[in-house]
């Protein structure tokens, strides 16, 4: 399966935005947001991992033919 840049920048913005936002209000949070501080942490790490995993490149060799011809019959 081809190596799709695209989707992956679209899955990466979102994951990183919403792990900052996650981990700001861990850090900044007061009031109710302060009661589930580990809580707030522990999502916006995770977002921010997955954010990260979804740039790993696949393993899978990518199959390209150019060195073959058409045939002109």
């Amino acid at each position: 399966m081809a190596d799709n840049r695209i989707a992956r920048g679209i899955v990466l913005v979102p994951c990183l935005l919403l792990g900052g936002a996650f981990l700001a209000t861990a850090i900044w949070g007061q009031g109710a947001a302060a009661e589930n501080r580990s809580l707030a942490a522990w999502i916006g790490i995770g977002l921010l991992l997955a954010g990260l995993l979804t740039q790993w490149r696949s393993s899978e060799p990518s199959v390209t033919n150019s060195d073959e011809t058409p045939d002109a019959h």
